[in-house]
C-alpha cells in the first residue's frame, strides 16, 4: 500500500493458476512468504488436483490433495479464488474452506451461460460463506449474444484450419468476422452486478474487470476511466450510494 496524493492505493498480489505450486504445499508456503495473498485454484487447464471450467473434469472437483491446498491457504491467510475452476471445484472448495472465498473475475451464468461464470446455486453458497463475486467485463462473459457469436466464430476458425487453410487466410477471415460481432455494453455489466446482488446479497458483489487479461471490452467500459459511468448507471437504477460504495471497493 502507498499514498498517492490524497488516495490510498492497495494492491493484492496473487497467483492466477494453482499449477504454479507444482503440487507442493512447500511451494505454496514460499509464494506466501514472497507476498502472494491469493491464488486462483486453476487457470484454463485442469491441474493434478483441481478441475478447471474450461478443461476436462478429471477429478470431479478437488482431489484430497486439493482439499489440503485450500486448508493450507486458510491457515496461511491466502484467499481462495474460484474464478476459472469447474462447478465441482467450486462446490468442494466452498465445502472445505474455513474462510471466505472469492471470484476475482467472473460474472453471473444466469445472464451469460459461460462456464467461467458462477451459477445461482454457487452464488448463494458464496453468500453463506461470506465471500465476494467480482464481475468480469469480458464481453463473452457479459453478453449471451456475444458468447454464442464467439463460439460460432471459434467453430468456423477450427473448420478453416481443419480444411488446411494457411494461417494468413484464417487470420483474414477472423478479422472480417470480428467486424460483424455483436458488442457487450456497460448496461449489461450492470445487469450482472444487480443479479449477483439479488441472488447473493449486496455484501457479496464487486468489480473484477479483467482489464489486464481481455482483448475486447464492453461499449462504455473501455478503460478504468469509465468506472464513474458504471457508478452513474447503478445510481440511475435507484441504487443507494452506500450500496454502490460496497460494490466499488468496500466489499
Amino acid at each position: 500500500e502507498r499514498n498517492f496524493r490524497s488516495h490510498k492505493i492497495s494492491c493484492l498480489i496473487g497467483i492466477e493458476g494453482g499449477h504454479a505450486i507444482e503440487s507442493s504445499l512447500g511451494a505454496l508456503r514460499m509464494f506466501y512468504a514472497l507476498g502472494a495473498r491469493y491464488m486462483t485454484l486453476t487457470h484454463w487447464e485442469t491441474t493434478d488436483w483441481a478441475d478447471a471450467a474450461t478443461d476436462s473434469a478429471r477429478h470431479g472437483g478437488l482431489t484430497p490433495f486439493g482439499e489440503q491446498v485450500v486448508l493450507e491457504m486458510n491457515r496461511l491467510g491466502m484467499l481462495v479464488d474460484l474464478s476459472h475452476v469447474s462447478d465441482g471445484t467450486m462446490m468442494d472448495a466452498l465445502r472445505v474452506s474455513k474462510a471466505p472465498v472469492f471470484f476475482s473475475h467472473s460474472s453471473a451464468r444466469a445472464i451469460a451461460h459461460h462456464v467461467r461464470n458462477g451459477p445461482d446455486s454457487i452464488l448463494r453458497r458464496v453468500a453463506e460463506n461470506g465471500g465476494v463475486v467480482m464481475v468480469n467485463f469480458n464481453p463473452g462473459f457479459v453478453s449471451e449474444t456475444v458468447r454464442l457469436a464467439e463460439d460460432s466464430m471459434t467453430a468456423r476458425v477450427s473448420g478453416l484450419r481443419a480444411a488446411g487453410l494457411d494461417s494468413t487466410a484464417v487470420a483474414d477471415s477472423e478479422r472480417v468476422w470480428m467486424k460483424t460481432m455483436p458488442r457487450a455494453t456497460l448496461q449489461q455489466v450492470a445487469d450482472h452486478i444487480e443479479h449477483i446482488r439479488d441472488v447473493a446479497g449486496i455484501d457479496h458483489v464487486g468489480l473484477g474487470s479483467d482489464f489486464d487479461g481481455i482483448t475486447s471490452v464492453p461499449v462504455g467500459l473501455e478503460t478504468v476511466a469509465k468506472f464513474p459511468d458504471l457508478v452513474a448507471e447503478l445510481l440511475r437504477r435507484g441504487w443507494k450510494q452506500q450500496d454502490v460504495k460496497k460494490v466499488v471497493g468496500l466489499n
